[in-house]
C-alpha cells in the first residue's frame, strides 16, 4: 500500500494548478463570515444585526441560491468551506484563513449550546422526523454530513480542538436518533442522501478508537447498494450519481479503519461498475442530469447537463484511496484526466465560480454560478477540489524505500528534514527576472519536467516516476544532465534507484493528438493532446475531414509567446485542410466562449 503524505508537507508552486488554487482561496477569503453562518444562527436562534425584517432582500447581506434560509439545503456550503480552508491552513500556514475558521467554529459551538448542547445542524431536527416518517424532505442526512465532514477537517488539518468536541456532541444525537430508529423504521437511518456518513463515522473511528464511532459506522454500513455489488448485479445505471458514490468512500475509508478486506472489494466492486463496466466521455466524466449513463449509451445523452461536478471531485477521491490501496497507475491516469477535464475545465479561472454540469453538445457555453446566488451542490465540491492537489502529488512506499510521483504539478515535499523534493515545469518564465540565461535550453512544453533533489547529506531511496499511458515513444530522462539511454519502465513507473545529495532530473514526455469516440456513435470524434480535451471554438458541428486514425491530418498546432502561465502557448491547434478554420484549445481555457467537443468525422471522397 501506498501512504498519502500530509498536506502540511506539501505546497503549490507557481504554476497553472497554484493559479487556480489562488483564485480559489481569495473567494474563500470573499464570502463573510454572516452569509457562511446564516442558517445556523436562524436554527439557533440568533437574530443577525439588521436583519429581524429584510425590507430589501436584494440588498440583505446574504447567501442565498441553495443556502436561502427557505431552502431545506441550507448550511450545506459551510461545511465544504470549512474543508477547503482547513487544507490551505496546513498547506499554506495560511494565517488569515486560520483565523476566521477558528471564528467560525466558536460561533457553531454557540450555536449547539443555544440548540440544547447536541444539535449542530443548519436545518431543524424535525427533518429528521420526516424520514422516521418517509416523509419526502430534500437529503437532510446530506446537509450535516457536510458540516461533520469539515469540522473534521477543522480538527485535523487545522488542529482546531473545539471542533472535535462538537462532533462529538453530535455524534450523541446521532447514537440516539439511531438507536430510536431500530426500532421504530430501520429505513430512515439509510434515507436523506445518507452515504457520505459511513465514511465520516469511520473516519472518527480511525483517528479517536472511540466506540461510539465505531456503532455508529456499524449503523450506516448495510445500504443495499452494497448487497447489489456483492450479487454482481448493476446498482449505478440511472441511479443518482452522487447519492452513491460517498457509499465507496465509505466503504474504503472503513477498510482503512478495520482492515477487513471486504470493504476493499466492495469499494473495488463500485469502480469496475462505474468506470470499468461503462464508457466516460472524453473528459473522464459521465452521467446525464445527475444520473448515471448505461453502457453504450452516452452518445444519446449528449447534452448540456453532462458531467455534474460533484462527481468528478467524488470519483477521484475514490481513485486515490483505490491508487494507496493499489499502487496501480491506472487510478493516477483517471484522476489526471479529471484535473485537466473536471477540476480545471469547470472553474472558471477569473472569479473561481463552478459550472454545474460540463455541456458536451455542439456550441455548448458554460453556466458560471454567482458568488453569492446559487450555491449549488457543486460550489462545495469546487472549493474543495482547487486544495487537494498537494495531496495527490506524492506518495510514500514504505515497504521499499520509495516516493511515489502520482501527479505532474509543480509543487515542493518536505520529505524530511533532511530531504526536500521540488517538481516544476522545466522552461523559463519571464516572471523568474531573468531575460536571459545562457543555460536556458529554450523548452517549450508543459511536459518538460525538472525535478530537484535537495539533501542535506547523502539519503539512499527510490523515486519512482510515472509514466503516462498516453505518451508516445520513449520519455527522454537524464540525471544531472546525464541521459539515461535505454530507460526500463515497469508497470507504468520508471524507477530511480540512488544515494542522493543534490540532484537534478529532467523528464520529457512526448506527446502527440489523440481521438476519442462516442461508443454508440463512433462518427462523433474529441480531440485530445495527451490528457488535454481540445474543444473548437465554434457553435456548431461542422464536421471534420480526417484520415482514419491520423488526428494530425486535421489539426496543426500553434505556437507563440504568451505572458500568462506558460512562456509560450501550451496545447492549441487550428485546423487544416477543412471548409473553415477553427481553433482548438483547452477545454480548461474556456470561459464564456462557445465552444464544440464531439465533431462528426468525414471523409473525403
Amino acid at each position: 500500500m501506498l501512504r498519502q503524505v500530509t498536506m502540511e508537507q506539501v505546497h503549490l508552486l507557481p504554476g497553472l494548478f497554484n493559479e487556480r488554487a489562488q483564485v480559489n482561496r481569495a473567494y474563500l477569503m470573499e464570502l463573510n463570515k454572516q452569509g457562511l453562518l446564516q442558517n445556523f444562527y436562524l436554527e439557533a436562534g440568533i437574530v443577525m444585526p439588521g436583519l429581524q425584517v429584510v425590507d430589501d432582500p436584494a440588498a440583505a447581506d446574504l447567501h442565498w441560491g441553495w443556502e436561502a434560509p427557505l431552502c431545506q439545503l441550507r448550511g450545506h456550503f459551510l461545511g465544504h468551506w470549512l474543508s477547503a480552508a482547513s487544507m490551505l491552513v496546513a498547506t499554506n500556514r495560511d494565517r488569515e484563513l486560520k483565523a476566521k475558521l477558528d471564528v467560525i467554529v466558536d460561533e457553531l459551538d454557540r450555536c449547539r449550546v443555544l440548540n440544547g448542547g447536541k444539535w449542530i445542524g443548519s436545518i431543524p431536527e424535525k427533518y429528521f422526523q420526516k424520514l422516521e416518517k418517509n416523509e419526502y424532505v430534500w437529503s437532510p442526512q446530506y446537509v450535516m454530513h457536510k458540516t461533520h465532514l469539515g469540522l473534521l477537517h477543522a480538527y485535523v488539518y487545522a488542529k482546531n480542538e473545539t471542533a472535535l468536541e462538537l462532533i462529538s456532541h453530535s455524534a450523541d444525537w446521532y447514537l440516539d436518533w439511531t438507536a430510536e430508529m431500530e426500532k421504530k423504521n430501520p429505513h430512515a437511518v439509510y434515507g436523506g442522501e445518507e452515504g457520505g456518513m459511513l465514511e465520516v463515522w469511520a473516519s472518527l473511528y480511525q483517528i479517536t478508537g472511540e466506540e461510539k464511532y465505531r456503532i455508529l459506522a456499524e449503523r450506516y454500513s448495510h445500504p443495499s447498494i452494497f448487497r447489489k455489488l456483492e450479487n454482481g448485479m448493476d446498482p449505478l445505471t440511472n441511479c443518482h450519481e452522487n447519492a452513491s458514490i460517498p457509499w465507496a468512500h465509505g466503504a474504503a475509508k472503513m477498510y482503512e479503519a478495520t482492515g477487513d478486506v471486504r470493504w476493499r472489494s466492495l469499494a473495488e466492486k463500485f469502480w469496475k461498475s462505474a468506470v470499468l463496466d461503462r464508457e466516460s466521455y472524453c473528459t473522464g466524466g459521465q452521467g446525464s442530469g445527475e444520473y448515471w449513463v448505461g453502457p453504450g449509451l452516452l452518445g444519446q445523452f449528449l447534452g448540456e447537463r453532462n458531467q455534474e461536478f460533484c462527481t468528478v471531485y467524488n470519483m477521484v477521491r475514490l481513485a486515490d484511496y483505490l491508487y494507496r490501496f493499489t499502487g496501480d497507475s491506472v487510478y493516477a491516469e483517471y484522476i489526471e484526466k479529471n484535473l485537466y477535464n473536471g477540476f480545471l475545465a469547470q472553474q472558471n479561472q477569473y472569479t473561481g465560480m463552478p459550472t454545474y454540469f460540463l455541456p458536451m453538445k455542439p456550441g455548448s457555453k458554460k453556466k458560471w454560478g454567482t458568488k453569492t446566488r446559487d450555491f449549488w451542490c457543486c460550489y462545495g465540491t469546487m472549493v474543495q477540489a482547487q486544495t487537494i492537489y498537494p495531496s495527490l502529488c506524492y506518495y510514500e512506499d514504505e515497504t521499499r524505500n520509495r516516493l511515489v510521483v502520482g501527479q505532474y504539478i509543480s509543487c515542493e515535499y518536505k520529505r524530511s528534514e533532511n530531504i526536500t523534493v521540488s517538481q516544476s515545469v522545466d522552461m523559463k518564465y519571464y516572471n523568474d527576472g531573468a531575460f536571459f540565461d545562457e543555460h536556458d535550453d529554450s523548452r517549450m512544453s508543459r511536459w518538460f519536467i525538472k525535478f530537484t533533489v535537495q539533501a542535506q547529506r547523502t539519503e539512499k531511496f527510490v523515486l519512482s516516476l510515472r509514466i503516462p499511458q498516453w505518451v508516445k515513444g520513449k520519455p527522454l530522462i537524464f540525471i544531472n544532465d546525464e541521459e539515461v539511454a535505454e530507460p526500463v519502465i515497469k508497470d507504468g513507473y520508471f524507477d530511480v534507484d540512488r544515494e542522493w545529495s543534490n540532484d537534478v532530473i529532467r523528464i520529457c514526455f512526448p506527446v502527440s493528438l489523440t481521438t476519442s469516440s462516442l461508443p454508440d456513435m463512433p462518427e462523433k470524434t474529441a480531440f485530445l493532446e495527451g490528457p488535454i480535451v481540445l474543444a473548437g471554438l465554434c457553435d456548431r458541428d461542422c464536421g471534420i475531414f480526417m484520415e482514419e486514425g491520423k488526428p494530425d491530418s486535421a489539426l496543426t498546432g500553434v505556437t507563440e509567446h504568451t505572458y500568462s502561465t506558460f512562456p509560450w502557448l501550451q496545447s492549441t491547434y487550428r485546423t487544416v485542410n477543412q471548409q473553415e478554420e477553427i481553433t482548438f484549445v483547452p477545454l480548461y481555457d474556456i470561459t464564456d466562449e462557445a465552444y464544440t467537443v464531439y465533431f462528426t468525422r468525414r471523409e473525403r471522397e
